[in-house]
């Protein structure tokens, strides 16, 4: 069946047969491909459809060369270069999307008012769809999230954001797990996001010495240690205090900043590894939890 209707086409548009011509590239254009009823689908309107998605192609190539671009030089950042981007991308699919519907000769009009009470009837199942796909409208408009930025979930889900989509974004974790979260979360649940709107943020480290130890000694070294780490930064710089009098040690907190928010536990070892280091060899005894027992006998 295949073979013969390949061998129909090639006859109708290459082979003259008794007083049949072949078929010119007008009329090729004019032959309907598909028929039914008053509708029809002619090799024109798929051509032009195609020319269509094409042109598309190609400035979507050419519009994320441009961002890329100004990216490079600097002059915009990588996380609101994709937001905009997506923003221009989901816009463009849409209109071509509507016009290719206009060019193969379908009603828009009628088909939008035909499938009013069927979205109606849909909504209650796909609510929670929608509410992810207008999130992911609201974080890209907003840009309060952005590709790149090191965010924290409300189970204390510490990752990287590497896509926001339409209905879903992906985040990569410490343990280098690629998350798919609904957009909707973003929204609704309280998001830490640690590299909004600064480079650097801030961490601690805490420690307890032993009462009668020198404070001044032990701020000193604690300086130290955080000179010792290069993903530190310089600028803020790191700063000591002296947190509380504990029940068996006196705390100390070592405050820095960094722009490694993402390999912040990382940093915070290396640091506590230097102070256990430094501490040892300046006889800083770091106090663990003590209780005396006494016992009453009872002697009669």
């Amino acid at each position: 069946m295949t073979g013969s209707f390949c061998q129909n086409i090639a006859n109708r548009f290459l082979v003259p047969e008794n007083n049949i011509h072949p078929m010119h590239l007008k009329d090729f254009f004019n032959y309907d491909l598909v028929s039914v009823g008053k509708f029809s689908i002619s090799a024109f309107d798929l051509f032009i459809s195609g020319v269509i998605v094409i042109i598309t192609i190609f400035l979507l190539r050419l519009i994320k060369k441009f961002f890329n671009n100004r990216v490079n030089a600097g002059k915009i950042d990588k996380g609101s270069a994709f937001s905009i981007y997506s923003i221009i991308k989901y816009l463009m699919w849409i209109i071509v999307f509507l016009m290719i519907l206009e060019t193969l000769g379908v009603n828009l009009n009628l088909m939008l008012a035909g499938s009013a009470a069927l979205l109606v009837g849909l909504g209650f199942g796909i609510q929670q769809i929608f509410n992810d796909l207008v999130s992911g409208i609201i974080l890209l408009f907003e840009g309060n999230m952005k590709v790149g930025d090191v965010i924290q979930l409300e189970n204390n889900i510490v990752g990287k954001v590497k896509v926001i989509g339409l209905r879903t974004s992906k985040i990569k974790t410490r343990d280098d797990i690629i998350m798919i979260v609904p957009n909707s979360k973003f929204i609704s649940d309280r998001v830490i996001n640690w590299s909004h709107e600064q480079g650097s943020t801030r961490f601690l480290v805490e420690v307890g010495v032993a009462y009668g130890s020198d404070t001044e000694q032990v701020t000193r070294l604690l300086l130290e240690c955080s000179k010792e780490v290069p993903e530190i930064d310089v600028n803020p710089e790191p700063f000591v205090r002296l947190n509380d009098f504990g029940d068996s040690a006196l705390i100390f907190q070592l405050l820095f900043w960094t722009k490694e928010a993402f390999r912040s536990e990382n940093i915070r070892s290396k640091i506590r590894y230097k102070i256990d280091r430094k501490f040892r060899a300046n006889n800083i005894k770091i106090p663990f939890p003590q209780r005396d027992v006494h016992m009453i006998s009872d002697n009669k």
